[in-house]
C-alpha cells in the first residue's frame, strides 16, 4: 500500500518549513534543533518528498525548500534510510520530473543527482533508461526536467558513465543527446550540448566514435539565436581544441571567424567562453600558422574586451577615491599559504633558482575582483599571444595603443595601460625603442585623479621593472621609485596594494641599486604601518621582507635598524600565537634577520623563544588531537559493538570531529628559526643551548606533513652551520631519518634533506663513515633519475662530492655510476664554498679510483673549465689530474681525445691548465 502522510504530522512539517524562512536567528536555531529531532524518524523524509512532489497547493519556495532539506538528509544519512523510504523517494522523483514549475523540476533534478552520487547509479538501474526514455515525451516539461537531471548526472558522474561498472550507458546516451541538437526548444538544445560537453576532456569512447557527427551538429548551431546555446557551442569548441584539434584543423579558418564574432557577442557570458578559445589556441603548436592572418581582426577585439564594464566599476567601487579609513571586511582578505623554505644554489649570471615546487603567482592587475571575466580573459589571451608572436604583434597594437594611452575617457586610458602591461613579457624586445617615452608617461599616470588608473599604472610599471633597472638610475629608477613610494601612502586602498606589490617587484629587480635610497624607502614603509588597514598590512610585510632579501647586509646600519625594527616588534608583540597574521610577519622577520645578521641580536631572544613555543604548542596540540581521536574511535567502537552498527559505515558518515592543529604556524616558526641561524651564525649558540629545539626538531623531522619535514631539514642544515656542537650528539638519531627522506617523490623535502646531509658531513669529517651506507645509494639513484629538477640534482651532486671529500675510500668505488650526471649538474654553479668542497671531493675520489672517471673524462674536463677562479690548491688538484690523464694515454691519444672538445673548452683548458 502506498505511503500516505498523517495530517497532523504534515502540518507540523509545513510549519517547520515556514519557520525556516524566517530571518530571525533564534527561530533559525529552533528550526535546526527540530530538524535534528525529526531526522531520528525515517519517514520524516517521506513527508519532505511528499511536500515537494504532491502538495501542489503549497507555494513553490516552500516546496523547493522541502526538497533541499531532503537533499541534505540524503547527503548526510542516505545509507540509514530504510529501503521502503528510499524506494518511495526515488519513485516520486521520477514520477514528477515533469512538474509544471521550473523551480520544482530543478529541485527534483538536484535530488536525483544527489541520490545517484551516493553510489546509487549501480543500484538504481532503471534511472538512466527511464530518464532517457522520458526525453521522448511530447510534454515539454517532462523532456526538460529529464534533461536537467541528466545534465547534472553527467556533470557529477562522467567517469562512471564511461565505465564497465554500468555497462557503458554512454553508448546509448551520446547518440540520443546528439538527436536533440535540432530540437525546437533552445533550452533543450542547450541541455543536449551541455550533456555531451561533459565527456570531451575525458575523451569518452562513445563520444570519440561519434566525433564527426558532434562537430557537424555544433557547426549547424553556430548561428543559434539563444545565448545559452551559443555559450555551450563555444565551450565545446574550446575543449575540442585541446583534445581533438586534428578534427578541427580542416575547418580552422571558419572556426576562427566564428570565434572572432562570438568574442564580441552582446552577451558577456558567450563572449567570455569564446575568448577562452584564444587562450587555448595559443598553447597549440599550430597557433602561429593558424592565427597569423587573423591578428589584424583579433587584436582590436581583445583590446576592446580589456575595458572595465559598468558592472566591474560598480563592484570595484571605481567612483570611491579615498577609502583608507574604512576598515577591511574579513572576506576581502584571501587566506595566505606559507611557502616552506627550500635551499637553492647560486647560478652563473643569476640568483639562486626558485625551487620547483613553488608556484610563481603572477600578480593580478585587479585580483580583488576575483571572478574570471571578459577583461581578465582578454588580457590573459593578449599576454599569451604576445609570447607566441613577439614583435609580430606590435604593428597591430601600436597604432591602437597611441589612441588609448592618451584618451580623455579614463576607462579607455586605463585599458590602454593594461594592454601595455599584458604585452610586457612577450613584446619586451620590440617595445624597448618606445620605453624612454612611455615609462615617463606611465609614471605620470601614477598621479591620475582616478584610483583605478593609478593602480593599473603601478602594475604595468612593475612589468617593465627589469628594463627600468637596466638604465642609468637617474633616468627612470629614481623617478619611478619616488612616485611608487608616494602611491604606497595613497588614500585609496587598492592603489596602496598595487603600489606595494609593484615596489616589491622593483626591489627584486633593483637589489643593491636601492642602497643609496634606503633611508627614504624605510621612512615610507614604516609610515605605512600606521596608515594601513588589515589586508594591505599583510602586503606591506612582503614588501619589507623583499627589501631585506634584495639589499641583504646593507640593511645592517644602526640608523636603518632604528627605523625598521620598533614597528615590526610592536606588531610582533600585538599578535596572539593563534593569529594567522603571524605568517607574513614571521616570513618578513625571517628575511630581516638574515639581512641584519648581528644587527638583529638585540631582538633575537624574544623572537627565538616565541618560535620555539609555537613549534612546541603545535606538536602538543597534534598529540592531544591524536589521543582524542583515538579515544573517540575507542568509544565509537564500543558503542557500535553494543548497537551492532557497522563501524566503517559509521565513519564514512561522520568526518573526524577533532580538528588537527594548523601546522602552518610550526612551519613558519621553523623557517624563521632558520633565518635566525643563518643571519646570526655563531651568535645563535646560546639561544640553542637554553632551549629544547633539538628534541623538537627530532619530532618535526618525522612529521607526516611533507612541508613540516622540508622546513625541519632546512633548519637542521642551518643549525649545523651555525652551532654544530649542539647538533652532533643527535647525529646517530637524525641520520636514519634523513636517509629515509631521500625520496624524490617529495622534491623539496628530498632537496632539503640532501643539503642537510652535505652540511653535516662537512662538520663530521671522517666520523661520517658509519653513515655513508645509509644515504649514498639513494643519492646516486637520484642523480641518475630522468627529469629530476635542476635544484635537486645540484644539491645531490654537492652532497655526493662532500661525502667523497670526507670519506673518499667509501664513495670512490661508485664513481663510474655518478660522474657524468655529477659533472653536468655542477657546470653552471657559481664559484663558492659548496662548489669548492664538492670538487675537492671528486678530485680525492679520482685519486682513489682513477679508472672510475676514464669513460666520462670529457665531462670532467668541461666541469673543471666551469670554474672562473678556483683556489690555488684546488687549481693544483685539477692540473695534476688533467696532466696525469694526458700522460697515461700518451700525446697522440690526447690529441685525438681533445679534438672532440668544443673550441671554447679547448681554449680554456689550454690557457688555464696547459693541456
Amino acid at each position: 500500500m502506498e505511503w500516505q502522510p498523517d495530517e497532523q504530522g504534515l502540518q507540523q512539517v509545513l510549519q517547520l518549513l515556514k519557520d525556516s524562512q524566517s530571518p530571525d536567528t533564534a527561530t533559525q536555531r529552533a528550526v535546526q534543533d527540530k530538524l535534528e529531532q525529526l531526522n531520528q524518524f525515517p519517514d520524516f523524509n517521506n513527508y519532505l518528498i511528499f511536500v515537494l512532489t504532491c502538495l501542489k497547493s503549497e507555494d513553490e519556495p516552500t516546496r523547493s525548500l522541502s526538497g533541499l532539506i531532503l537533499k541534505n538528509n540524503v547527503k548526510a544519512h542516505y545509507q540509514n534510510f530504510p529501503p521502503n523510504v528510499a524506494d518511495f523517494i526515488k519513485r516520486e522523483c521520477l514520477n514528477n520530473i515533469g512538474d509544471p514549475s521550473p523551480l520544482i523540476r530543478a529541485t527534483i533534478g538536484i535530488l536525483i543527482t544527489t541520490i545517484a552520487s551516493k553510489g546509487e547509479l549501480q543500484t538504481w538501474p532503471e534511472l538512466l533508461p527511464q530518464l532517457c526514455n522520458l526525453l521522448n515525451s511530447e510534454d515539454y516539461n517532462t523532456c526538460e526536467g529529464s534533461f536537467g537531471a541528466l545534465q547534472k548526472i553527467c556533470e557529477d558522474s562522467s567517469e562512471l558513465l564511461d565505465s564497465d561498472a554500468l555497462n557503458r550507458p554512454l553508448n546509448i546516451m551520446i547518440p540520443k543527446f546528439l538527436q536533440f541538437f535540432k530540437h525546437c526548444s533552445p533550452k533543450i538544445r542547450s541541455h543536449a550540448i551541455a550533456c555531451v560537453n561533459q565527456f570531451i576532456i575525458g575523451r569518452a569512447q562513445a563520444l570519440m566514435d561519434n566525433i564527426d557527427t558532434f562537430i557537424e551538429s555544433l557547426f549547424a548551431l553556430a548561428g543559434d539565436e539563444d545565448c545559452e546555446v551559443r555559450k555551450n557551442v563555444c565551450r565545446a569548441l574550446v575543449m575540442l581544441l585541446e583534445v581533438r584539434i586534428d578534427r578541427l584543423i580542416p575547418h580552422m579558418h571558419s572556426i576562427i571567424q566564428y570565434m572572432l564574432q562570438r568574442t564580441q557577442d552582446p552577451d558577456e557570458n558567450v563572449a567570455l567562453e569564446a575568448c577562452e578559445f584564444w587562450l587555448t589556441l595559443a598553447e597549440q603548436p599550430i597557433c602561429q600558422e593558424a592565427l597569423s592572418g587573423h591578428l589584424v581582426q583579433l587584436i582590436p577585439i581583445l583590446v576592446n574586451g580589456m575595458k572595465y564594464s559598468e558592472i566591474d566599476i560598480i563592484l570595484l567601487k571605481g567612483d570611491v577615491e579615498e577609502d583608507e579609513t574604512i576598515p577591511d571586511s574579513e572576506q576581502d582578505i584571501k587566506p595566505r599559504f606559507h611557502k616552506s623554505r627550500t635551499v637553492t644554489l647560486q647560478h652563473e649570471g643569476g640568483e639562486g633558482e626558485e625551487a620547483e615546487n613553488i608556484d610563481d603567482d603572477e600578480d593580478d592587475d585587479d585580483d580583488t575582483l576575483s571572478d574570471w571575466n571578459l577583461r581578465k580573459c582578454s588580457a590573459a589571451a593578449l599576454d599569451v599571444l604576445a609570447n607566441v608572436f613577439r614583435e609580430e604583434l606590435l604593428p597591430h597594437l601600436l597604432p591602437l595603443l597611441k589612441g588609448l594611452l592618451f584618451h580623455p575617457d579614463w576607462v579607455i586610458k586605463e585599458s590602454g595601460i593594461l594592454v601595455l602591461g599584458a604585452i610586457a613579457e612577450g613584446c619586451m624586445h620590440g617595445m624597448v625603442p618606445y620605453l624612454p617615452e612611455l615609462i615617463p608617461h606611465l609614471i605620470q599616470c601614477l598621479c591620475d585623479k582616478k584610483a583605478l588608473v593609478r593602480s593599473i599604472a603601478c602594475w604595468t610599471l612593475s612589468r617593465y621593472a627589469h628594463w627600468v633597472v637596466s638604465q642609468p638610475p637617474d633616468a627612470h629608477l629614481k623617478p619611478l621609485m619616488t612616485e611608487l613610494l608616494k602611491r604606497i601612502l595613497d588614500g585609496n586602498k587598492r592603489v596602496q596594494e598595487a603600489a606595494c606589490s609593484a615596489f616589491a617587484t622593483l626591489e627584486e629587480e633593483a637589489c643593491t641599486e636601492l642602497v643609496p635610497y634606503l633611508s627614504f624607502i624605510l621612512d615610507t614603509l614604516v609610515f605605512a604601518f600606521g596608515k594601513y588597514q588589515h589586508k594591505n598590512l599583510l602586503i606591506l610585510y612582503d614588501a619589507i621582507g623583499t627589501l631585506a632579501d634584495s639589499v641583504g647586509h646593507h640593511l645592517n646600519q644602526p640608523e636603518y635598524i632604528q627605523k625598521l625594527m620598533p614597528p615590526l616588534i610592536a606588531k610582533w608583540n600585538e599578535l596572539k600565537d593563534e593569529d594567522k597574521d603571524l605568517f607574513p610577519l614571521l616570513e618578513c622577520l625571517s628575511s630581516v634577520a638574515t639581512a641584519l645578521q648581528s644587527g638583529f641580536l638585540p631582538y633575537c631572544e624574544p623572537v627565538y623563544q616565541r618560535c620555539v613555543t609555537l613549534v612546541q604548542k603545535t606538536l602538543a596540540q597534534a598529540m592531544v588531537s591524536k589521543k582524542s581521536h583515538l579515544l573517540m574511535v575507542l568509544c565509537d567502537y564500543t558503542w557500535c559493538f553494543f548497537k551492532n552498527v557497522n563501524l566503517s559505515q559509521m565513519y564514512s558518515q561522520q568526518p573526524d570531529q577533532y580538528e588537527a592543529p594548523d601546522k602552518d604556524f610550526m612551519i613558519v616558526a621553523l623557517d624563521l628559526l632558520s633565518g635566525l641561524a643563518e643571519g646570526l651564525g655563531g651568535h645563535v649558540d646560546t639561544l640553542v643551548a637554553r632551549s629544547n629545539i633539538m628534541t623538537l626538531l627530532f619530532q618535526c623531522m618525522q612529521d607526516t606533513m611533507p612541508e613540516v619535514r622540508q622546513s625541519s631539514f632546512a633548519l637542521l642544515g642551518d643549525l649545523t652551520k651555525a652551532c654544530f656542537p649542539h647538533v652532533k650528539p643527535c647525529i646517530a638519531e637524525f641520520m636514519p631519518i634523513l636517509g629515509t627522506n631521500l625520496n624524490p617523490e617529495f622534491i623539496s623535502v628530498c632537496n632539503n634533506a640532501t643539503w642537510a646531509i652535505g652540511e653535516i658531513c662537512m662538520q663530521m669529517g671522517v666520523e661520517m663513515q658509519p653513515y655513508i651506507a645509509m644515504v649514498l645509494n639513494q643519492l646516486v639513484e637520484i642523480i641518475n633519475r630522468p627529469n629530476t629538477p635542476k635544484t635537486l640534482l645540484e644539491n645531490t651532486a654537492i652532497t655526493i662530492g662532500r661525502l667523497g671529500y670526507v670519506c673518499p675510500q667509501e664513495v670512490a668505488p661508485m664513481l663510474p655510476q655518478f660522474i657524468r650526471p655529477w659533472c653536468t649538474s655542477l657546470r653552471n654553479i657559481r664559484d663558492n664554498e659548496e662548489k669548492d668542497s664538492a670538487f675537492r671531493g671528486i678530485c680525492m675520489m679520482i685519486g682513489v679510483n682513477p679508472g672510475g672517471v676514464v669513460q666520462d673524462f670529457i665531462f670532467f674536463c668541461d666541469a673543471v673549465a666551469s670554474w672562473v677562479n678556483p683556489k690555488d690548491d684546488l687549481r693544483d688538484m685539477f692540473y695534476k689530474i688533467l696532466h696525469g690523464f694526458k700522460e697515461q694515454v700518451g700525446e697522440e691519444n690526447w690529441q685525438q681525445f681533445s679534438e672532440q672538445f668544443p673550441p671554447l673548452l679547448k681554449e680554456r683548458l689550454a690557457a688555464c691548465y696547459g693541456v
